[in-house]
């Protein structure tokens, strides 16, 4: 029983590891995923993985439209790098911009960062998982304005999939902040500067 129960615990990401190997091979035919799936019993068997915790919820058609806009935005990052390749070159300024998540779900942030890595254009160099942050390479960031934006459009993902898979309470966080609530994040607040008076 004990055993049934851990194999359960690690499906999901196994299943995860199986999509991702396809992505990367970009090839899912059934042979390619077969062996991908052999890599990742191999891989879980030989290094500790953490059990994924599961919200208990999925919402089939909030999946759908993110997989619709996921296909859009994969679309329109591959014009756009292509564009900058023949307008800017080497001349193309990037960034690496920290992103501070609303959830420590090891899932949702592995889901985010493996979104991010398959448009085109950005790349997950770190993750914080201590403060739920992704450091983000990040092209043609040439201003703060520039890096603001692609701070709150990966939060924007975070918030599609939290959507689709996240917990009750991060549904209702997200609720909240449609109606004019601050969004909650796990980064500590920086701490107020403070000035010294020279005593005379």
């Amino acid at each position: 029983m004990k055993r049934n129960g851990t194999v359960m615990q690690k499906l999901p990401l196994l299943v995860w590891l199986v999509v991702v190997w396809g992505a990367l091979w970009q090839d899912f035919s059934a042979g390619n995923l077969l062996f991908g799936a052999l890599i990742a019993v191999g891989v879980s068997r030989a290094f500790y993985l953490p059990p994924v915790e599961l919200s208990g919820r999925f919402n089939v058609l909030r999946a759908l439209t993110f997989v619709l806009w996921f296909i859009k935005e994969v679309t329109v990052a591959s014009v756009q790098v292509l564009y900058w390749a023949f307008t800017k070159g080497p001349r193309i300024r990037n960034a690496v911009i920290a992103v501070p998540l609303r959830s420590t779900s090891d899932l949702l942030m592995t889901a985010v960062g493996h979104v991010l890595s398959l448009i085109p254009g950005s790349l997950v160099v770190e993750v914080d998982r201590g403060t739920a942050t992704l450091y983000v390479h990040a092209m043609n960031v040439e201003t703060p304005a520039a890096a603001e934006q692609v701070r709150r459009g990966i939060q924007d993902i975070e918030a599609g999939l939290i959507r689709v898979m996240g917990t009750k309470e991060e549904l209702a966080a997200l609720k909240a902040e449609a109606t004019g609530a601050p969004m909650v994040t796990h980064v500590a607040p920086a701490a107020p500067a403070t000035s010294s008076q020279e005593e005379k």
